[in-house]
């Protein structure tokens, strides 16, 4: 089907907007399906109640304690999830004194803050603020921090966490897989006379214990290992004429989601071009967003720790100041962690227990958190 062309439009997506217009994008399939855009009088955000269940969320993680922050026996606090996918923060202050092997799901580890070190089947992975670690499911680990203060944001999945299909592109666009880090073999380190291994499946732990250490690989080969990469190693992807959508970001791949990184970049420097995220409404996908550093200008109130989510069907854009201002801002300068959840994603209760309830009311001209 031809695009059609209906009253005032932009020439192209997100630059050109008619005078006193706002572009809102109405699109399928994460940004890679059809889509329409469409020129509002009035910003899309611009309303004044809510009623019902469905409204933007602000989660602050910082105010949340996980059992494993004080217990070293404890476990993450899962805040998020669906059938597909489960998120969870983990504040573990002391190394893991078990194994753990998680059968359910494959894991993808973000470490906000701490360092130290994870034992795996494959040898160990340190560990550093800024590090994506992907552990397959049913890898036996060992988390073994040697730092107390440590935020991680453990994002589980019932499938693969894979390498985005680059195109044209390239295979060295966005990360050269040449980058990531593979663990050599390695004995763990925790000392018994008996040694834990912690297994979930199917929703419930038990528990193996042996009378040696269960990481004594020698020697591995094959094409599924624990890695990791840093954000300082990936490259986005750029435009100085037009915006690009979060899907350009895109770092990994799920059957159920899309994880992609924001990174500090040269912003747009066509003088019509669209500097700060586009209107949309979430269609297909939810949008959750983590804030690990840096200046989140297109967000009021908005500080490192802090998490969103923007269910399908409402609105998402920037903050009316962001959106004000975006011609006196040349380039960003922030962290952050995006997943677009192909199903709904429910907030938990550890989730709601640290959620400000009014975030809706911050497109609101003035509003401050309180």
């Amino acid at each position: 089907m031809y695009p059609v062309k209906k009253g005032q439009v932009a020439h192209q997506a997100h630059v050109g907007l008619p005078a006193g217009t706002y572009e809102e994008e109405h699109g399928r399939k994460g940004f890679f399906g059809k889509s329409a855009h469409i020129y509002h009088a009035n910003p899309p955000t611009g309303w004044t109640r809510f009623e019902g269940k469905l409204r933007p969320h602000l989660f602050d993680l910082n105010l949340l304690s996980p059992t494993d922050q004080t217990d070293a026996q404890g476990a993450p606090a899962a805040i998020l999830g669906n059938a597909q996918i489960r998120i969870s923060v983990s504040r573990r202050s002391l190394p893991m004194p078990f194994y753990y092997r998680n059968a359910d799901y494959d894991e993808l580890l973000f470490v906000h803050r701490g360092t130290g070190s994870i034992e795996t089947d494959f040898g160990p992975l340190s560990f550093e603020p800024g590090d994506y670690i992907i552990l397959p499911r049913a890898t036996t680990y060992r988390i073994a921090p040697n730092s107390a203060d440590n935020f991680f944001l453990l994002i589980e999945s019932k499938s693969e966490f894979d390498q985005p299909e680059k195109g044209l592109l390239g295979q060295h666009a966005l990360y050269d897989p040449g980058i990531i880090t593979i663990p050599d073999p390695a004995p763990g380190t925790l000392v018994g006379p008996e040694w834990e291994l912690r297994i979930l499946s199917d929703g419930e732990y038990s528990k193996v214990f042996y009378p040696f250490n269960p990481i004594d690989g020698i020697g591995w080969k094959g094409d599924l290992f624990a890695w990791k990469l840093n954000l300082r190693d990936i490259r986005p992807i750029m435009s100085h004429r037009a915006h690009l959508p979060p899907s350009a970001h895109t770092t990994f791949v799920t059957q159920g989601a899309v994880v992609c990184s924001f990174l500090p970049r040269p912003l747009e420097e066509d003088p019509e071009a669209l500097r700060v995220p586009f209107f949309h409404r979430n269609t297909d996908y939810d949008e959750f967003l983590f804030y690990h550093d840096g200046d989140f200008f297109s967000k009021d109130n908005i500080k490192p720790g802090m998490a969103t989510l923007h269910p399908r069907g409402i609105h998402h854009g920037p903050h009316p100041k962001a959106l004000a201002n975006q011609a006196n801002k040349t380039r960003t300068d922030e962290y952050a962690v995006m997943l677009d959840g192909l199903n709904p994603i429910h907030v938990l209760p550890a989730g709601e227990a640290v959620e400000w309830a009014d975030y809706w009311a911050s497109w609101q001209a003035g509003a401050k958190r309180k």
